[in-house]
């Protein structure tokens, strides 16, 4: 009896330091988050001091909005997403099908060259990157942020990968109908791949939104800075350092991705379980 209870009990022990360790590295995430919340909320004073009767307020909010162009930090932000995202989706889209269909020479050669790429770092290629930018002109705009990024290794892969599940049926029949390559492309294999799509241009507008290096070295002014570049001039105040507006800040532009990701949790979650590569 002893012995059958054993295994159960080790399951259980094993279950229970699983969870106590998810609890565990949950509130570590969480607890920079609820700081941030408590101080853009309450006056400077309460920052530090945690008192639950203090009172709540919204001025540090418009003291932050006012103290920097946060409006057009939004919009750069949101025109650079947006044309990363939209460049990502069409030349991945073209050089996943082209891998995953067609036979031409050199074609496992390029495409072990476009994994190649996936283990070198951007920041990596920041020196070469600017002085190509510099060439081009480019220096302190939107698109020299966006350029390097536009043809994504990752998802060239990632759309190779499902594509290739794609039965050979299907694009058959569609060619029979009189369709042509494009047709047969945008009619059938991007369809059946939302679900890949919704989770890589998830990962996509995250990632950029919150990307700092780069556009910190190649813009200059207020016209090209996304938000990630804005709060950190913002922050680096000679004045001293408010945290309750710095939270605030904070606050603000992190939020868009955090009422994305509330909204769209479970769509989130199945893309990613659907998305996996087979």
């Amino acid at each position: 009896m002893t012995a059958q209870h054993n295994p159960l009990q080790a399951a259980a022990l094993d279950r229970a330091v699983e969870t106590a360790g998810a609890w565990l590295l949950a509130l570590l995430w969480i607890l920079p988050l609820a700081y941030a919340v408590w101080a853009a909320f309450h006056a400077p004073q309460y920052a530090t001091r945690f008192d639950p009767l203090s009172p709540l307020s919204l001025e540090n909010f418009r003291k932050a909005w006012n103290a920097a162009p946060f409006a057009r930090y939004f919009v750069n932000t949101v025109i650079l997403v947006t044309i990363i995202l939209a460049a990502q989706l069409v030349l991945c889209t073209l050089a996943a099908y082209a891998f995953a269909r067609y036979a031409f020479f050199g074609r496992e050669v390029m495409f072990m060259l476009v994994l190649l790429q996936l283990m070198i770092m951007p920041d990596v290629l920041i020196v070469q990157n600017y002085r190509t930018m510099a060439q081009l002109r480019l220096i302190d705009t939107i698109v020299a942020i966006g350029l390097p990024y536009m043809a994504s290794a990752f998802g060239i892969f990632l759309l190779r990968q499902t594509f290739k599940t794609v039965p050979r049926e299907l694009d058959e029949a569609a060619r029979v109908e009189g369709a042509n390559a494009l047709q047969v492309l945008l009619k059938v294999y991007v369809p059946l791949a939302k679900p890949v799509y919704v989770a890589y241009a998830l990962v996509s507008i995250s990632y950029h939104w919150n990307n700092f290096l780069w556009p910190l070295i190649v813009t200059n002014s207020v016209g090209s800075r996304p938000l990630t570049v804005g709060l950190q001039v913002f922050s680096s105040s000679d004045q001293g350092i408010d945290w309750s507006i710095i939270s605030a800040a904070t606050l603000m532009t992190s939020a868009p991705l955090l009422l994305a990701f509330l909204i769209f949790q479970r769509q989130f979650v199945q893309s990613f379980m659907r998305a996996g590569i087979r």
